[in-house]
């Protein structure tokens, strides 16, 4: 058995492709073709050199020696935030924009919630001299001011969305509807492991350079391939998906995702998906759902502007109704303090979405061999407002 992706497209009994019938040939066409391109020779050579001349890889992986002290295991941080732009979504948008250049489109749209997938859309665009549109919540548009300057700075629309809770949901209801009114021309670069197949193997895919670095940086440091642990955050789960990738069917690791708890689990003011999901229908794939008695999809919350989803990936989702990952609730709060206390130990500041991995440390019993290997997924100066603003409210 694997926990990866099978050829319908399912991660057991959830992922697919449920999307209305005038996206059905956009989707079909990509699945058709998105294996084909990735594994091809002229795909790798190109998205390889980018990968190493542009976005900046491979990231460091990092011995955390105080972070280590702390906790009582060897702890190592898996650099994500170094790339150009800031965050691990890069290594995504540079492989969709070629695939998207091969299958002839022309105009890019995203959503984004807190501004980096956004920001590494907009990024490829200008590099590759293609029309932008990226989608983002009017409440993420404030709280994320700087990372929506730099979109427009690099030729990007950004279009505010004012309709439901104006986060991450609600962008991405608005790139499906732009999707389906603009089929032909026009490619949609998914930003996390959500929506209909392919999407959720295909990001995991061009993420997957992070476990693939983890597994010869590891070799390197201490003389075996894998860790004991690997733990990241999960909103839809694209640094979780790359974290994990090559190491997903090996037993010998542990895997811990952090969800964003909010004001906690039972406040009704969370984006804890798993611990409270049913299975449903979001965004084009099956997988848990924060929902109503009667299916309504509720509204997340968290500090996080990246992990305030009421979804979770469909592999993630999969993991977690086979007890494949061990999955941590971390407050707002827990993410807060896991920050500073990561810039005073370690002077690294970390995106708020990392700091809810970081967050889980204290939850965890190790022992003093056990090595650790965590993703700082994006770098902490989008958040800088809300850090200094938490404990001054």
């Amino acid at each position: 058995m694997s926990y990866l992706v099978d050829k319908e497209g399912y991660y057991g009994e959830f992922g697919g492709a449920y999307v209305p019938e005038i996206l059905h040939k956009c989707v079909d066409d990509l699945q058709k073709e998105y294996l084909k391109v990735i594994e091809s020779e002229a795909f790798q050579k190109e998205y390889r050199q980018l990968l190493t001349d542009y976005v900046g890889r491979p990231s460091p992986l990092y011995y955390a020696n105080r972070l280590s002290e702390k906790y009582g295991a060897k702890i190592y941080l898996k650099r994500e935030d170094l790339n150009h732009t800031g965050a691990h979504k890069i290594n995504n948008t540079v492989g969709q924009i070629l695939i998207a250049r091969h299958m002839g489109k022309t105009r890019i749209i995203a959503e984004t919630g807190a501004g980096q997938h956004g920001v590494a859309t907009a990024t490829v665009c200008a590099l590759f001299n293609m029309k932008c549109v990226v989608y983002m919540g009017a409440t993420d548009v404030a709280r994320q001011h700087v990372n929506v300057e730099k979109m427009k700075m690099l030729g990007a629309e950004v279009r505010p969305v004012t309709s439901g809770n104006m986060t991450l949901k609600d962008a991405t209801n608005e790139a499906i509807r732009d999707w389906c009114c603009n089929p032909s021309d026009t490619f949609y670069i998914i930003g996390s492991t959500v929506g209909p197949h392919p999407y959720p193997d295909m990001v995991a895919r061009l993420q997957s350079v992070i476990s693939e670095e983890i597994k010869w940086q590891l070799k390197e440091k201490i003389g075996r391939d894998y860790p004991d642990y690997l733990m990241a955050c999960v909103g839809g789960g694209s640094n979780a998906g790359g974290t994990i990738y090559h190491y997903i069917d090996d037993e010998r690791v542990k895997i811990v995702l952090s969800e964003a708890g909010g004001l906690g689990v039972d406040s009704g003011k969370t984006a804890a998906t798993i611990a409270l999901g049913k299975v449903g229908i979001l965004h084009g794939a099956k997988s848990y759902v924060i929902q109503s008695e009667d299916g309504q999809i509720e509204e997340p919350y968290s500090i996080s502007a990246g992990l305030d989803y009421p979804g979770i990936g469909p592999m993630h989702a999969n993991m977690a109704a086979k007890s494949r990952a061990q999955i941590v609730a971390v407050n707002d709060d827990e993410a807060v303090a896991a920050a500073y206390e990561l810039t005073k130990l370690e002077g690294i500041i970390p995106a708020l979405e990392s700091a809810h991995a970081l967050g889980a440390l204290p939850k965890m019993k190790f022992n003093p061999d056990d090595v650790v290997v965590l993703t700082v997924s994006g770098r902490g100066d989008k958040d800088i407002e809300t850090y200094l603003n938490y404990y001054t409210k």
